[in-house]
């Protein structure tokens, strides 16, 4: 029965495997393909690894520390690495897919501000102004 679930998980980790590959291929910009490389990813690969290890513990009872680390080391690297790559996407300028949303990082980061931005930013500075004047 313990083969069973190790045979199952390894299958799972399999369809994972394909799901996040399609949807490296069909998403639209670096951030989305990031996050398809890095989360669906790393669970194909760690229920793959996990179905080995309990595969071999049960059936030979052989208790393997190499699967045990690339365990620990996939549960590790993979997400690092895929926010590393996004970051350094993010902080070169990649531009983010049509309908992504309000970019709220980019005035920060890079003091860009857009005429909406600066209006609402030119009336606090008034009410400040005022506030000011009114408390002297």
């Amino acid at each position: 029965m313990i083969e069973w679930a190790a045979a199952l998980l390894m299958l799972f980790g399999a369809v994972v495997s394909v799901i996040s590959a399609i949807g490296m291929l069909r998403l639209p910009d670096v951030y989305t393909r990031s996050h398809a490389a890095t989360k669906s990813a790393t669970l194909s690969v760690l229920c793959c690894l996990m179905g080995a290890f309990i595969y071999f513990w049960s059936h030979d009872g052989y208790v393997s520390i190499r699967l045990i680390l690339g365990i620990v080391f996939v549960f590790i690297t993979a997400p690092v690495s895929g926010h590393l790559v996004t970051r350094a996407a993010y902080r070169s300028r990649v531009p983010l897919a049509e309908g992504s949303g309000k970019d709220e990082l980019k005035p920060v980061l890079f003091g860009e501000e857009t005429d909406e931005e600066v209006s609402k930013g030119n009336r606090i500075e008034e009410a400040d102004l005022s506030q000011k004047d009114s408390d002297r």
